[in-house]
């Protein structure tokens, strides 16, 4: 099966695409998108996907897939990064129900406007407090798992971690202090140190 990935280098969405990807020894071609430039706006883009947001999984007939999460579920599936177990995958995907609620609106958001957009801290100065509000308190609910598992959903490393671990190793470009979050902070080691593991900057060969 031949994969192609619309996605943009920097942001964290795709990251985690990208991250599942590498852990999965899978092979895929990169198509890379910058949305500051206007590449989502394009005719031949909206095509692919209407609300004009990356990442997008092409499959090799023609399939198209969005939604970062959704994309990591259809990749994971039958692999080791999903449990078997119903009530161990519903956490899984509790966690990363959290991810897309609660935890990217606020630290992804922040780190997007602050960190990847000229001007953006300005543009959205009267976010920024909210923002940091409710991405402590993300912060804080994954410090009281982590204090207690190894990895956000429990004892094994999931699609939740890969999803998590995507925008809160960069909090600082949202001005979060991870120190302040210890077990987090510790997770994010044991994360980079994973098998398989690949950082933000890493493309595929070729």
């Amino acid at each position: 099966m031949t994969l192609t990935l619309h996605a943009m280098q920097r942001s964290a969405n795709c990251y985690k695409v990208r991250l599942a990807l590498a852990h999965l020894g899978q092979d895929f071609v990169l198509k890379d998108v910058d949305i500051r430039r206007g590449d989502t706006r394009t005719p031949e883009f909206l095509a692919l996907n209407p609300r004009g947001r990356v990442p997008v999984l092409q499959l090799d007939d023609g399939t198209v897939l969005i939604e970062s999460n959704a994309i990591l579920l259809f990749l994971g599936e039958g692999t080791r990064f999903v449990p078997e177990d119903k009530i161990a995958r519903a956490r899984m995907m509790q966690w990363m129900f959290f991810e897309q609620n609660s935890h990217h609106p606020s630290i992804g958001e922040a780190r997007f406007w602050m960190t990847l957009i000229p001007g953006g801290r300005e543009l959205k100065r009267d976010l920024i407090d909210d923002w940091m509000e409710q991405a402590e308190g993300a912060l804080a609910r994954m410090q009281d798992q982590l204090t207690r598992h190894p990895f956000i959903a429990g004892d094994s490393f999931t699609l939740a971690d890969i999803a998590l671990y995507a925008n809160t190793h960069l909090a600082a470009e949202a001005d979060l202090n991870l120190q302040a979050f210890p077990a987090v902070f510790d997770w994010i080691g044991r994360i980079a140190a994973m098998p398989g593991h690949v950082d933000m900057d890493w493309r595929p060969a070729g």
